[in-house]
């Protein structure tokens, strides 16, 4: 009921005249939400934006109460990418998802620690593979991974070309011809570790991730695909079709 912790800031909603409901991924805590005092006034506004890194102090009479949330900025990511519509877009995306389908208040250090790696990657240009692979490393922290690692029918490790959809395995291209129309594409850059996709692999590699997010995660909880996240694939989609 009374607790300390990093979180980057997934939304800020107002409430009252001045305050706002934050709700932060917690490095210890998960998805916790809290009130913030004065939160929507013009001094603390700008520290609340969404994607920002705060250190943040939760407390509470009774553990399942709303509580309040005292923050104080540690890194402005949000102010950064101001003048980059798609590092915005991935921005949104990431943190609408990560919303969207975590428990409340259940910890995900490792989801927590890829989505800081993600913020920093967004200082570069290598951002659209480190979040697809973000969204792999999500499937598997939720229960829902993905096995790459062999052809789900031969046991072959080369070759694999694609994804089943029934059972989230790689296939070879040998054994996924005769099932071409339903198999999903395997990007080459999610097997190796430090590579980075062309544009092509990294619109593959959201529609692999999509599919298995909205199939797992999204329709168990009766949600459907951030808009967010819509928004980022139709953009990259254009660069593909330019």
């Amino acid at each position: 009921m009374d607790w300390t912790d990093q979180g980057i800031v997934l939304s800020a909603r107002k409430h009252g005249e001045s305050s706002a409901i934050v709700t932060l991924l917690t490095s210890a805590y998960g998805v916790h939400a809290g009130l913030v005092r004065g939160g929507n006034g013009k001094r603390k506004r700008g520290d609340l934006q969404p994607g920002n890194k705060v250190q943040a102090h939760w407390r509470a009479r009774l553990a399942e109460h709303l509580g309040n949330y005292t923050c104080e900025l540690s890194h402005a990511h949000a102010a950064t990418l101001l003048g980059d519509a798609n590092k915005l877009a991935c921005l949104s995306a990431a943190l609408a998802v990560t919303e969207q389908s975590l428990p409340e208040r259940q910890p995900h250090p490792a989801i927590f620690e890829g989505l800081s790696v993600l913020l920093e990657s967004l200082k570069g240009d290598i951002w659209p593979s480190v979040y697809v692979k973000w969204e792999v490393g999500l499937l598997g922290e939720l229960g829902f991974g993905l096995d790459l690692r062999s052809c789900a029918s031969t046991g072959s490790t080369k070759n694999l070309v694609y994804v089943s959809p029934k059972s989230g395995r790689a296939v070879s291209r040998g054994a996924g011809e005769p099932y071409l129309k339903s198999m999903l594409a395997l990007p080459a850059f999610l097997m190796t570790s430090g590579v980075a996709g062309e544009t092509r692999e990294i619109t593959d590699g959201l529609a692999l991730t999509g599919y298995f997010l909205e199939r797992h995660v999204f329709a168990l909880a009766g949600k459907k695909q951030p808009a967010a996240r819509r928004r980022l694939v139709e953009r990259l989609s254009r660069q593909v079709n330019k």
